[in-house]
């Protein structure tokens, strides 16, 4: 017997959904979980946090049509579970009690403000099940955010072994230093360093400079592969598992850095809710492969939106 789960991954620069029929618990391990459908809303429910600790009408507002509409989509599958966890805007902002009671009214679920150590644990679960076999462990895992990075360090066979999130999100970053456009050198000098910082400390908790592979999750790292890939259209089957070096990794991070945001419309894959802040979040990617010594990514399509949905597989 298979279970129809939803699960809501509710970011600062995004809203998404999983609708998903998961194994039956004797199918094993290795079983996947069957997509009925996926969709994504660019909500930037964290416009303006860093600099207000508040989240801004506006922002609620746009959040709850997107959930209103994923809110009809479940009734219509007829799901039987549904978890929302909210990430790094919820968890900062302090008039969360809004949010919440919005959500509440619209989804009838409450959301749950994970910690960071819980959404990496997410993160590595939805990253790691149905990873090549040649991609070989420890595996270092980072989610990439709107408002947050999560590091984890792990294998398939023995889960998480250490995992910390800490604050440069592609938005936080555009926000704090990115003003330009295109951004000027100081500013990106001021990010970088902003950024290696925070990677810095985030690897004295996480010993990702040991690890065998580097597995990038989120919407900086897929739109970052799928201009490496030179892809006309976005094709997530292309994008998942797809490896790239480091040099084409730092090739694309300059070019968009050195983009107007309307010139980084024009790339063909470019979601436009991300246009603005996709050099910040190319930046963040490369300068973790710097720190952590890593030559090569492997990039997944799977990753804390499906580790919400397996934790809802009966039993969990």
């Amino acid at each position: 017997m298979t279970t129809r789960v939803a699960a809501i991954d509710c970011g600062t620069n995004s809203i998404r959904l999983l609708i998903a029929d998961l194994p039956d618990a004797s199918a094993g391990p290795t079983a996947p979980l069957t997509d009925i459908s996926r969709r994504l809303e660019i909500v930037r429910l964290g416009q303006g946090v860093d600099q207000t600790g508040r989240l801004a009408p506006e922002a609620i507002e746009r959040t709850r049509v997107a959930l209103a509409g994923y809110a009809a989509e479940i009734e219509k599958q007829g799901v039987d579970r549904v978890r929302m966890c909210a990430t790094s805007a919820s968890r900062d902002a302090s008039n969360a009690a809004d949010f919440r009671a919005m959500v509440e009214r619209t989804l009838g679920v409450a959301p749950e403000v994970v910690t960071g150590d819980e959404e990496a644990r997410l993160s590595f679960t939805g990253a790691v099940r149905g990873l090549p076999t040649d991609a070989e462990a420890p595996y270092l895992v980072v989610d990439i955010g709107g408002g947050s990075t999560e590091f984890v360090l792990g294998t398939r066979e023995d889960g998480v072994e250490a995992a910390i999130s800490v604050d440069i999100g592609c938005v936080r970053m555009t926000e704090r230093h990115l003003h330009g456009d295109p951004p000027t050198p100081a500013e990106v000098a001021a990010a970088e360093a902003d950024v290696a910082a925070a990677v810095d400390r985030a690897l004295t908790v996480v010993p990702g400079r040991r690890a065998a592979t580097l597995v990038g999750l989120a919407g900086s790292v897929t739109t970052v592969v799928a201009i490496a890939q030179g892809l006309h259209e976005y094709d997530p089957e292309r994008i998942h598992h797809a490896r790239v070096s480091y040099e084409t990794v730092a090739g694309v991070t300059a070019d968009l850095l050195g983009r107007t945001r309307a010139q980084r419309l024009e790339i063909p894959v470019m979601h436009p809710g991300r246009a603005d802040v996709i050099g910040a979040g190319a930046l963040v990617l490369r300068v973790i492969m710097e720190r952590a010594g890593m030559s090569a990514l492997v990039a997944s399509e799977h990753d804390i939106l499906d580790g919400i949905a397996w934790s809802m597989l009966p039993g969990c």
